[in-house]
Formats: structure tokens, C-alpha cells, sequence
């Protein structure tokens, strides 16, 4: 694709997304109602703006960088005005999906993807607030999804270092990004060398520490409560674990009940603890397989692309939490690969939320059936789609050695006699 050419699909692709975030406003978006999390956010955004330290005077459980987006509609919005704040974070979420399209669209670049892969996987990204609903206007995942795509394509295009500031960034944000850190250290050690690849790694802690020590000196225990936070919650209706519990009770009659703790709905059963063991183990393990995989095959950027969105894919999938907004982390990612079957799959997941969140959410801790198989549908979607994306890695490889093989067979028929 000419330059010119990409630079008209992804001016049409910005036009689509920012369509898109409008209708979330009409249509059956409007009758679906909202849960949202802004109060929360406008609460810590006050607080600041008041001359209040985060995690010293008042809680917060995300990572520092998290702060930024909450923080920044106060600029924009009218004082003590609910309705001005909610309206300005949107419009700055809207932003923030825009530069998670443009990066993407820097990702597929750095991967030569053509013209029909290229726009397509740009319209995929584009049409995402359509799939995934209202749930993206009041959080804050957008940027989150934004900074993880905007470390990857650095990487992608040979940015290394650029790469591994923004990467840096996203873990101050989200915690998520972490689980690129192996992968961006196996591909600059490969590429460039052990000297090179420790530098990077360098960059990332050093960005990481500057956004976490500043409030670490000053509240070390509001910061440890937050990780604590994190830690500590118990399995969540949502994720595979709660998922397959709710599904015994309603097949096998298992007593299950619900609690709301840690900001969520969890799930108590017998076994609830044993399953949120098990799935937090296989989510370890499955990562460090993936880590020690992709080291030792080839470093090449449809690798790295693969393996990036397969690491996000198992992080969510197998974890013990499933809020529906981290479906967000994986919308930029997983259209980077080439790979028609994790697309539709993607597809998928994303509206199997929106029929689950936030229409019918409450449904679900009411133990009502019908809504449980869905949750339980997106949730064996998302673990299809890891399978898919990872065997997506494996099948670079074969075709990089095929590729090597044919080129070897022509260059010694070309130096036959």
C-alpha cells in the first residue's frame, strides 16, 4: 500500500471509530443503560485538584499512571458537575481510542501488512465501540489499550528504546503490559544483543519506577494496599473459574452463592478458593510456556506481534478476575496478527459481553441462567482465541522454515552447472 493510500484508510478508519463512539449514545445503546465507573473516578480527580495526595490522604486502587486519565477531564469539565466531568472523560477516552487506531495502524505498517489486511484489521479496531458497547465511554481502558499498542509497534519497526518507555508507561497504568516484558526482552536480545536488550530493560523499570516511587516514598502503605488489592481478590463471577461454578450449579445443583467485596461480584462456593488456585497457576504457567517459546524461535515480527496478543489473550482469559472493560486490551492487538479465525473470535468475545454488560449484567449475580451460559461462552471464546493466536506463533515458524528451504533449493539451482 502506498503511503498515500494508507494515510486515506486511516483517515476513513478515525471517521468510522469516532461514528461508532457516537452511536453508543443511541440506537440500542441507549436503552441498554450504563454501569459506569467515573464517579469513582471524579472522586480521586477532586480530591487532587483539592491539594489531596493519592494513596497518602485518600485510597486508590489502580497503579499511579491510572491517575493521569482521571485526573485529566478535570481540566475540561465544570467544578462539582457530574454530568461535565462524565461528558469530558468521554470525549478524552474518545482520543485515547483514536491513538490506539493511529498505533495499530504504526503496527501494522512496521509488519508490511497488505492493502486488504491492512484495512481490515484498521475497520475491525474502528468498529470495536459497536461490538463491545457502551461500557468503553466511562473507562479508562482505552489509553491502557492505547499505551500497550504503542509499545509494541515501536518494537515492531526497530524503536526499541521508544518501545520500552511507552511500555513503561502502560505497566504505571495498568499492570497488564508486564506480560510484554519477556517478550520485548527475548526480541532486542535477539536482534541486538545482551548489552543492548539489559538497556532496554533498564528503560522499562526506570519509567515504571518514576511514575511508582514518588508516591511509594510518600505513602509506601496506600501503595502496598493497592498490589494488595490486586492480590488478594477472590474468584470473580466473571472470569473462566466463577463461569464454570455458576454453570455446575445450574447443571449439577452446586450451592453457589454471591458476595460483593473488593468492588466486585465473587463467587462462593465449595471450591471457589481451589479454582481461583488453579486457573491462577495455569494463567502463570501458560505465559512462562509462551515466554520460553517465543525466546527460543525466531525473532520476527509476526512473532512478536502473535506472541504479544496471545500473552494479553491468557492474562485475561485465565485470570480470576474478568471485568467486561478488559475486552478493550485486546482490541488492537489481536487484529495485528494475521489471522482471519482469531479476528471472528474476537468478534465474538466482544459481542457476548455487550450482551452480557451492562444490559443484563445484574442478572448474573441473581444466579439467573440464561445470562451464566453467555459469560460462560465468552469465556471459552476468549480461551479459543488464545489457542488460536499461539498456534499462530508456532505456524510462523513452520512457514519461515519452509521459506528458508526454497530459498536454499533456488540458490543452488541457480549456481548448478
Amino acid at each position: 500500500m502506498t503511503r498515500g493510500g494508507r494515510i486515506a484508510a486511516v483517515a476513513a478508519c478515525v471517521a468510522v471509530f469516532l461514528g461508532s463512539w457516537s452511536l453508543l449514545h443511541h440506537l440500542w445503546y441507549a436503552s441498554a443503560g450504563q454501569i459506569v465507573d467515573t464517579p469513582e473516578y471524579e472522586s480521586y480527580g477532586d480530591q487532587i485538584v483539592a491539594g489531596k495526595v493519592p494513596y497518602r490522604d485518600f485510597s486508590v486502587e489502580y497503579p499511579p499512571g491510572a491517575l493521569l486519565p482521571m485526573l485529566a477531564p478535570e481540566a475540561t469539565a465544570a467544578p462539582a458537575d457530574f454530568g461535565a466531568y462524565g461528558r469530558a472523560f468521554e470525549k478524552w477516552m474518545a482520543g485515547a481510542g483514536v491513538a490506539m487506531l493511529l498505533l495499530a495502524a504504526a503496527g501494522l505498517t512496521a509488519l508490511k501488512a497488505t492493502p486488504g489486511r491492512f484495512l481490515a484489521a484498521l475497520v475491525l479496531v474502528a468498529a470495536s465501540p459497536l461490538l463491545l458497547g457502551n461500557l468503553m465511554l466511562s473507562r479508562f481502558d482505552l489509553w491502557a489499550a492505547a499505551l500497550t499498542v504503542g509499545a509494541l509497534a515501536p518494537l515492531l519497526a526497530g524503536w526499541d528504546f521508544a518501545g520500552g518507555v511507552v511500555l513503561g508507561a502502560g505497566i504505571a497504568t495498568k499492570l497488564f503490559p508486564a506480560v510484554l516484558v519477556p517478550l520485548g526482552l527475548a526480541w532486542v536480545w535477539r536482534r541486538r544483543g545482551r548489552r543492548t536488550a539489559l538497556g532496554w530493560l533498564a528503560v522499562v523499570v526506570a519509567v515504571t519506577a518514576a511514575v511508582y516511587v514518588p508516591f511509594a516514598v510518600i505513602a509506601p502503605v496506600g501503595v502496598g494496599h493497592s498490589f494488595g488489592l490486586q492480590i488478594h481478590r477472590p474468584l470473580q463471577i466473571e472470569s473462566l473459574g466463577g463461569a464454570c461454578l455458576l454453570a455446575l450449579h445450574h447443571l449439577g445443583g452446586l450451592a453457589v452463592s454471591v458476595e460483593t467485596t473488593y468492588g466486585s461480584q465473587n463467587v462462593v462456593a465449595s471450591g471457589a478458593h481451589a479454582v481461583a488456585a488453579v486457573t491462577s497457576v495455569a494463567q502463570v504457567l501458560a505465559l512462562a510456556a509462551l515466554w520460553v517459546a517465543f525466546a527460543r524461535g525466531e525473532a520476527r515480527p509476526e512473532r512478536l506481534a502473535a506472541a504479544a496478543a496471545t500473552a494479553v489473550v491468557l492474562f485475561v482469559g485465565l485470570g480470576k478476575v474478568f471485568s467486561p472493560q478488559y475486552m478493550v486490551w485486546l482490541i488492537p492487538l489481536v487484529p495485528l496478527v494475521r489471522s482471519r479465525l482469531a479476528s471472528l473470535l474476537l468478534v465474538a468475545g466482544l459481542v457476548l459481553t455487550q450482551i452480557e454488560f451492562p444490559a443484563r449484567y445484574w442478572e448474573l449475580p441473581a444466579l439467573q441462567p440464561g445470562i451464566a451460559w453467555v459469560v460462560l461462552a465468552r469465556d471459552l471464546v476468549v480461551l479459543a482465541l488464545a489457542g488460536v493466536l499461539a498456534y499462530a506463533v508456532e505456524r510462523r515458524d513452520a512457514g519461515a522454515g519452509q521459506r528458508a528451504r526454497l530459498d536454499a533449493l533456488r540458490t543452488l539451482r541457480s549456481q548448478a552447472p
